[in-house]
């Protein structure tokens, strides 16, 4: 397979993960707005869950950010040059890591 052709298996998979964080996202923001319980202690272990959702769609969005990084880096024709060295990733590397941004060499 080529490398171009790799390179379009790995856009499609990563729009496939962006839509699906995105459809999470919204999941995790309507189960912050909802209603807490008229019951203090279930509102404290409420409000605990919360911020557990609340760590769940910042990661969420870090990872909407570096998905979407990867996606502009393809259209722009840069996508699997490592940032530090300029080298190559190689497609096995963004085959298990599609958002990396640097070579195994310079991950390290």
């Amino acid at each position: 397979m080529s490398t171009q052709a790799a390179y379009e298996e790995l856009r499609e998979a990563l729009v496939a993960r962006r839509d699906a964080m995105h459809s999470r996202l919204a999941s995790i923001k309507r189960d912050v707005t909802r209603e807490h319980s008229g019951d203090s202690a279930e509102q404290a272990q409420e409000r605990e869950n919360d911020e557990v959702v609340d760590a769940i769609g910042n990661e969420t969005r870090q990872s909407l950010h570096a998905i979407q990084v990867a996606l502009d880096k393809i259209e722009a024709g840069t996508y699997g040059e490592c940032e530090t060295c300029g080298e190559d990733i190689g497609v096995g590397r963004l085959r298990a890591l599609p958002e990396a941004t640097r070579c195994v060499n310079c991950a390290d």
